[in-house]
């Protein structure tokens, strides 16, 4: 008896359902590139090492070279492309683009995906290995350049833009939590 080696699968992207038959091995970076022209994301090392095409997947950010598209099916998945409401950027976006946290732009779809979940990692408590109290009580560490550095760690820029990229989270984050503090303080 032959099995089949392809599937068929509905994948919410950017809020759009896409029913699609793919190859079990069909990578999630492969199908959104290849077969939903969501060429934002990119590819890079194919290794899950250099983070260009990083997305986010129900909200956490994930490597889509290493995610089987089949193992995507029913989850929320995000590219660049969904980040923006209408023309107005999301923050993380115009950070990026205000400080110019991009050189030559090809890692800059998966470094924004990544500072996105990052910040919300971030602000839930969560630490990192530069996180000197790793104490629940101790609540989210200060976002200093190291910390930011080390949460961003699995993103790399071959033009060495982490200067202003580091720049560009810590803005967002800034606002992020203004934003909070609003809100909070409105309820």
């Amino acid at each position: 008896m032959r099995t089949s080696t392809s599937s068929s699968v509905t994948l919410t992207v950017n809020g759009e359902k896409h029913t699609l038959s793919v190859d079990h091995r069909t990578t999630l970076l492969d199908a959104l590139r290849e077969r939903l022209d969501l060429t934002g994301t990119k590819k890079g090392c194919d290794q899950g090492q250099c983070g260009a095409c990083t997305v986010l997947l129900d909200g956490r950010r994930t490597v889509s070279c290493l995610q089987l598209a089949v193992a995507a099916e029913g989850r929320e998945i995000t590219t660049v492309e969904g980040l923006a409401d209408g023309e107005r950027l999301h923050p993380v976006q115009q950070a990026f683009l205000d400080l110019d946290g991009y050189q030559c732009g090809y890692c800059t779809p998966g470094q924004i995906c990544s500072a996105i979940a990052m910040i919300e990692e971030h602000a839930a408590g969560w630490p990192s290995a530069a996180t000197d109290d790793v104490r629940p009580e101790a609540g989210p560490p200060p976002l200093t350049p190291e910390e930011i550095r080390e949460r961003m760690s699995g993103n790399l820029c071959r033009c060495g833009a982490y200067v202003s990229i580091v720049q560009a989270v810590a803005r967002a984050a800034a606002e992020r939590a203004r934003s909070a503090e609003a809100t909070e303080a409105a309820v």
